[in-house]
């Protein structure tokens, strides 16, 4: 059975992928608020990975980090202070986690990682330059690093579109912004937070064995497609 820390696994994706992962795997859960489930695979250490020290754990063989921000507004809006706390919860946090688990991560079992980033890094949207930028960094830190932890450690990254999670509530607050959201996509849909777990659980697992430094858009055409 592996290892798998998730960081961020009480609610959205995280959640998502923590629920996909607890029957087959043993999970160590590190967030500021407890899962809404408890299953004996599944050990949570309550921690705000931006301002805690990090629990000690003797084994991981994974790591995902969840955590992630949807700070939309104008650039005239945006306080410098907005830039600094979504590269904070975005980019240090991910290089923290993986810092601190880097000696343990180097001797699991088909060890990977899996950060997240945004289809906003790849296509230009008003109002997301904090996020667009804070998740950049993301993609360029997979691409560094899957170089530097070659062979030993695989990285990649989640592009998702908009994901029915509450961290995008407000994106999809009434019937007639879901339908704008459903129509600009040319699947006509948006994800599910299932939908995204089943992707990071592939990547994590030995089919995803060749992959590395690839940032993986699920964007259900919204970047890929013309239409």
């Amino acid at each position: 059975m592996r290892k798998i820390l998730i960081v961020g696994g009480s609610r959205g994706i995280g959640n998502a992928i923590l629920k996909k992962l607890v029957e087959g795997n043993q999970i160590i859960n590190i967030s500021r608020v407890s899962p809404n489930i408890t299953h004996t695979n599944l050990t949570h250490y309550t921690c705000d990975v931006s301002v805690d020290t990090l629990p000690n754990i003797d084994e991981v063989d994974s790591i995902v980090y969840c955590p992630g921000s949807i700070n939309l507004k104008p650039i005239s809006r945006l306080k410098l202070d907005d830039f600094r706390n979504d590269f904070e919860i975005n980019v240090i946090g991910a290089v923290k986690t993986i810092q601190h688990y880097l000696p343990l991560l180097k001797k699991g079992n088909n060890p990977s990682i899996v950060l997240f980033s945004t289809v906003a890094a790849k296509l230009g949207m008003p109002f997301h330059a904090s996020v667009a930028a804070a998740k950049s960094a993301v993609e360029g830190l997979v691409k560094s690093l899957g170089a530097e932890f070659a062979p030993t450690i695989r990285i990649n990254a989640i592009a998702p579109t908009v994901t029915d999670t509450e961290l995008a509530s407000k994106l999809l607050r009434n019937d007639k912004m879901i339908e704008n959201i459903t129509e600009r996509h040319p699947l006509k849909k948006y994800l599910s937070p299932e939908e995204v777990a089943d992707m990071a659980e592939f990547l994590l697992s030995t089919k995803a064995a060749s992959l590395s430094g690839q940032i993986f858009e699920m964007d259900c055409g919204i970047v890929s497609f013309k239409i």
